[in-house]
């Protein structure tokens, strides 16, 4: 049985945890910086009302207790999180285990090719396999939805390794995995980094006034947004011709949403009823209601997204006016807030 270190205590390091623990899938260790909030023993709830109950192993905040004993590392931390989590385990990783991260978007493949042994094994999904809450920090979590499917991508192994690993994330994770051709098909993506971005900086970027209150990042989507949208997700997919991917492996995001304009994908994207509800990364003031710099949606989205994007555009001489014109923006809101 192969032994699994999570990186991590939030929602998905929970649920992953107890789901590979309770299955008896593999061994689970967890490296957090809170450690004594956790117990060895973690339930877990899923969508069909199952409870699941797993135990941990070993839970500690020193690496050195828990990475050197592991066969997979898994992080599951935000973007801005990653390159110190591969700094701290960094010497106590043995050469053959595989790295990995639950959401390789935010830049895991590119900290980690920088940070790690140049053959050290690499791996990460493209998307999230689970949709994840915390009940109780340490103790239980709701496993809320599962993906139909699984993609990820593996480095630094041989093709037949690659096959073996992906087939064992598809046993151990019970849903068909597809291995993807490389860790660029994993890292990029005009999700995220490109759908509130573009929202963000329509919100934001012409504005000097304060907002009179809370704006629903979803349900009150306009048109300018969608515009903007549509047109950097144009210039991304001139980006990705020039990469080595897979034509098709990534849907434009009119396909996507099955829309022919930006006019219908606003009325799409407003329409959906899992956004519902959802608020724009605001906090009030006395003077109104201004940006939340500190919220993920900019520090993961700019920094840990769109900056990939942005770099990989300029390495290659790609025409991304209106990327460009969004993340320099973003870039120079974050660095202000932080002066």
């Amino acid at each position: 049985m192969k032994t699994v270190c999570i990186c991590g205590g939030g929602s998905l390091g929970h649920v992953i945890a107890g789901w590979l623990s309770s299955k008896q899938k593999a061994k689970v260790n967890i490296l957090t910086s809170r450690p004594t909030q956790w117990s060895n023993t973690i339930k877990i709830y899923t969508p069909e009302k199952e409870s699941l109950e797993g135990e941990i192993c070993k839970i500690s905040s020193v690496a050195e207790e828990v990475i050197p004993l592991s066969d997979i590392v898994l992080l599951c931390v935000p973007g801005f999180l990653i390159k110190e989590t591969l700094l701290h385990i960094k010497q106590f990783l043995n050469k053959d285990c595989l790295v990995g991260c639950v959401f390789s978007s935010t830049g895991f493949f590119f900290e980690a090719k920088n940070v790690l042994e140049p053959n050290q094994p690499l791996w990460g999904f493209q998307r999230v396999p689970f949709i994840a809450r915390v009940i109780d920090y340490g103790k239980s979590a709701n496993l809320l939805g599962f993906k139909d499917s699984l993609n990820i991508a593996v480095e630094n192994v041989s093709q037949s390794e690659k096959v073996e690993f992906t087939n064992w994330i598809e046993s151990v994770f019970e849903k068909p995995t597809h291995l993807l051709n490389n860790y660029l098909e994993a890292s990029l993506t005009n999700s995220n980094p490109l759908l509130h971005t573009s929202r963000l900086y329509s919100l934001f970027a012409n504005r000097t006034e304060p907002y009179e209150r809370m704006i629903r990042f979803y349900e009150e989507w306009n048109d300018e947004s969608s515009d903007l949208l549509v047109k950097m997700d144009e210039e991304f997919f001139k980006l990705l011709e020039k990469l080595p991917v897979a034509k098709g492996f990534l849907s434009p995001i009119l396909d996507y949403y099955e829309c022919k304009d930006a006019a219908s994908l606003t009325k799409k994207i407003i329409s959906i009823q899992s956004f519902k509800g959802i608020e724009s990364p605001m906090k009030e003031t006395i003077n109104g209601w201004i940006p939340d710099f500190e919220s993920r949606y900019f520090t993961e989205d700019f920094s840990c997204g769109l900056k990939y994007i942005w770099s990989m555009g300029k390495q290659y001489n790609v025409d991304m006016p209106h990327l460009n014109l969004v993340y320099e923006w973003g870039s120079r809101m974050l660095n202000k807030c932080c002066e």
